[in-house]
């Protein structure tokens, strides 16, 4: 990835990273992903706002070189993640002068993380200042977005906000800026949902105190710059809001099909209800594109057979993932099937504890289903109508 000019005396020095598929260990990304790093030249000083990937470190060197970069002074760590910690130390080999500009509990991260030499540090107040001379840098503490020490940086004289993760997206692309929004918005979507979304409460509170910046760009750390930045800014007002959609999202597992023929009849029954629904079976989902569906229901209704005594290994990690993830879902409800026995209900429900929903009377059958069965998933239908009906439709 070359180094590119966003704006005079600003450039985008980061890497594409086209080929990896997982991050954290645990999060798929099938559009790769990109570890942008800012190169910020004032009339006197030189910073530049997080790094990249230890595994890429040698493209933002590259990328230094090129511009012909022979002294930087402040090193800004808006997260401590290594993702975009991570070639601090290299930066720091090579230019020894620099300061690592950071808040207090970030600095106290990225000592543990990176062994970094307290000395090299130089901690910053929320809402402080640092000149580089024609240009400004103010520094905005944004706590739980998505870590405790997360805060962002805004470039006054250019209304550039680099936001770190926030607003940011896994998307491998060639393109500086987020000129096909509908793929931009897609990835934007999964990454908050993937990692934003149970700390939506926090960046609600981030987001009101932003909107007093005049911002003409967004610089995320991952993902193409937003030269449109009420696109990203009017999309995270909506993932964080309490509204919800007039959709189920249903997660399943069948082994021998009787709740696999519950589902298919519970899908029919609220389709004929107009209500739209997103069936998941869990065998083969992405797990990202049931956290993507995740943000927007109103209500989930889990499908598991029994397993022994309990629910499918599968569902009991879509379960743990939901309730990790604090969707803004508003009804939950269980369906399923067991053979001699168990407590498949009562563990499912037992995971549900940290979502706010009202649970919808489960409908758990003996065996495969019978007429009567069907009717309960009927009255089921009829129940999520009625709920939906109070606050949405």
């Amino acid at each position: 990835m070359a180094s590119r000019e966003i704006l005079t005396g600003v450039y985008s020095v980061g890497a594409i990273d086209w080929d990896r598929r997982l991050f954290d260990e645990l999060i798929p990304l099938p559009d790769g992903t990109t570890y942008n790093s800012y190169l910020i030249k004032g009339s006197e000083k030189t910073a530049l706002i997080d790094t990249v990937d230890p595994t890429k470190e040698h493209v933002l060197v590259d990328n230094l070189k090129e511009l012909g970069i022979n002294d930087i002074d402040y090193i800004v760590s808006n997260h401590a993640e290594q993702d975009h910690s991570g070639t601090i130390p290299k930066m720091l080999e090579l230019f020894p002068e620099a300061r690592v500009v950071t808040n207090p509990k970030c600095k106290g991260l990225l000592i543990e993380f990176l062994l970094i030499p307290e000395s090299k540090f130089m901690t910053v107040d929320d809402g402080e200042n640092l000149s580089l001379g024609d240009k400004t840098l103010e520094f905005i503490y944004a706590p739980w977005v998505h870590w405790p020490e997360t805060m962002l940086t805004y470039l006054k004289e250019k209304n550039i906000l680099f936001p770190c993760d926030l607003f940011g997206s896994h998307l491998a692309t060639s393109e500086l800026y987020a000129s096909d929004e509908a793929k931009v918005y897609e990835s934007a979507k999964r990454y908050y949902a993937e990692i934003m979304m149970p700390f939506r409460n926090s960046i609600k509170r981030h987001l009101e105190r932003i909107d007093n910046l005049d911002i003409e760009i967004i610089a995320p750390s991952h993902g193409p710059i937003h030269d449109r930045p009420e696109f990203i800014l009017e999309a995270y007002k909506e993932w964080v809001s309490e509204e919800v959609k007039n959709e189920v999202l249903i997660p399943y597992v069948s082994m021998h099909g009787s709740t696999e023929k519950m589902v298919s009849y519970l899908i029919d029954a609220l389709m004929e209800r107009d209500i739209i629904v997103k069936p998941f079976n869990l065998t083969r989902t992405d797990i990202g594109e049931l956290a993507m569906a995740l943000v927007d229901v109103a209500t989930i209704v889990i499908a598991s057979p029994t397993v022994l005594v309990g629910p499918h290994p599968s569902v009991v990690y879509a379960t743990y993932l939901a309730n990790a993830l604090g969707p803004k879902v508003k009804f939950a409800s269980i369906i399923g099937s067991y053979g001699w026995g168990g407590k498949m209900l009562e563990q499912i429900t037992g995971m549900l504890g940290n979502l706010k929903v009202e649970i919808i009377e489960p409908v758990i059958v003996k065996g495969y289903p019978r007429e009567e069965d069907f009717r309960s998933l009927d009255r089921l239908a009829d129940e999520i109508l009625k709920k939906h009906k109070k606050i949405i439709i």
